[in-house]
């Protein structure tokens, strides 16, 4: 494995315990309450329908999409196209300098962070607020979102504490309560002052050119709602064909994330206020992001990826990302779609890292809401960075295979394995080096597997 994830890994476990303790107590929480919600429902038929039509879609993404560019434009939207993340900054730079943005609030999005939009704004000079109070939280900690559903799953109690007395100076031992409403009184007039909103799309729906929202607080409405000007960014992958699709899709994705039946905030966004409309903004731009997203659909071993969802079913339920928090990572994606997906969308060569951060339990892929073969891509990835592996990395797997593949010589070296272990504890395979550092000294057999079934053979 690759220094990156390991190193970051290790110096989670050794230095933040409070990470892996606060991340295991919220991943099994939403794990336990996703399995109570999917046996309330035919979950496997619906997600294999659910599996079906993003196939469908991802197979004809190009007619949706000027499907859904022509539903927008006859709406009032205004349809922006971004091939990379510079594109879609250089659209959010002309935007602001359009309007005379000073301030903007941002609703929940994982594309914004990929596109890095807060140091975009900060460059600029342009106040922002996440309004999520996950996001708001680790916006005033300075860091990243360590989750897709749960940016802030990682901090405990104590610690948002601490952050909130130093930042709004509420007391050391506020509760909960008082904490939400500290933040609730900043972000209340930040909604009521920003000149744009910004956000992402959980769905567009091709067929009528609907950008749709899903959230439990009520802040991603305000923030499309309040602003003059709203900004959706939406990755090409996002499309569902039509409407009526949305009545599978918005219930999987609230049961895969969090156990709910829907999310709390379902909106549909069909263009700027109309004169005769009291809500809503007076101009919409809706950003369609690739950023890699076209390398990974002409993949045809890794274009499913493309279907998820951001449910964050897969992280809840993987027992690597349960011990280190997203952050280890190193990316904006973490977890098994974080691995499959980063190296497709930004560097091939990040497989060699992020591919190993994975125990190959599968779990993954028996709780996603779409049924991304998120085992078969990580292996997938892990042979195509072998093939770069190291000249002598290569010969030495190359001998271990003969090795494995002689009968005589396989049990030659099983014995002179046992007897090095038994004389010195220690294990001569370097690839159980990690293993041993965990665990006690080894305790070989006297005799291989195969002398004693032979042996139990001859007394049966």
């Amino acid at each position: 494995m690759a220094k990156g994830y390991k190193a970051a890994a290790k110096r989670a476990l050794a230095e933040q315990p409070q990470v892996r303790e606060s991340v295991t107590r919220a991943t099994l929480h939403f794990d336990a309450n996703r399995a109570r919600a999917y046996a309330e429902v035919e979950a496997e038929a619906w997600r294999d329908w659910a599996a079906a039509t993003k196939r469908h879609t991802l197979s004809r993404l190009d007619r949706y999409l000027i499907q859904a560019e022509a539903r927008l434009l006859a709406s009032g939207a205004e349809v922006h196209w971004a091939e990379d993340a510079d594109d879609a900054q250089q659209i959010l730079r002309e935007l602001i300098d359009r309007y005379g943005v000073q301030r903007v609030v941002k609703g929940k999005s994982m594309l914004s962070e990929e596109l890095e939009v807060n140091g975009l704004l900060e460059r600029l000079g342009v106040e922002f607020f996440e309004t999520d109070l996950g996001e708001y939280i680790i916006q005033l900690a300075g860091e990243p979102p360590s989750h897709i559903v749960g940016p802030a799953i990682h901090k405990n109690l104590e610690e948002i504490r601490a952050l909130f007395h130093e930042k709004l100076g509420t007391p050391p031992d506020a509760s909960p309560g008082a904490l939400a409403a500290a933040a609730r009184k900043v972000l209340r007039e930040a909604f009521l002052t920003a000149d744009m909103g910004i956000s992402g799309a959980n769905f567009v729906v091709a067929e009528t050119g609907t950008v749709v929202l899903v959230e439990n607080e009520g802040n991603i409405r305000l923030s499309t709602s309040a602003p003059r000007v709203h900004v959706v960014l939406a990755g090409i992958e996002k499309l569902l064909p039509r409407v009526c699709d949305l009545e599978i899709f918005l219930q999987l994705l609230a049961r895969a994330a969090t156990g709910q039946k829907i999310g709390t905030f379902v909106s549909l966004l069909n263009g700027p206020r109309r004169p005769d409309e009291p809500d809503g903004p007076e101009h919409l731009h809706v950003v369609f992001v690739d950023n890699g997203r076209s390398s990974v659909l002409a993949d045809r071993e890794m274009y499913e990826a493309l279907s998820c969802i951001r449910c964050g079913a897969c992280l809840n339920t993987c027992p690597v990302y349960r011990q280190t928090g997203g952050h280890a990572y190193g990316q904006v994606y973490s977890g098994p779609i974080g691995i499959v997906l980063t190296p497709g969308l930004r560097d091939p060569r990040l497989a060699e890292d992020l591919g190993y951060a994975c125990s190959l339990c599968t779990a993954c892929a028996d709780v996603c809401p779409v049924k991304i073969p998120l085992p078969k891509q990580i292996l997938t990835w892990r042979v195509r960075s072998a093939k770069r592996a190291p000249a002598a990395e290569r010969m030495a797997f190359a001998g271990y295979a003969q090795l494995m593949t002689r009968p005589r010589f396989y049990r030659i070296s099983g014995k002179l394995l046992r007897i090095a272990a038994s004389l010195t504890g220690a294990p001569w395979l370097p690839v159980l080096g990690a293993w041993a550092a965990g665990h006690g000294a080894l305790e070989p057999s006297p005799k291989s597997f195969r002398e004693i079934w032979e042996e139990d053979l001859g007394n049966a």
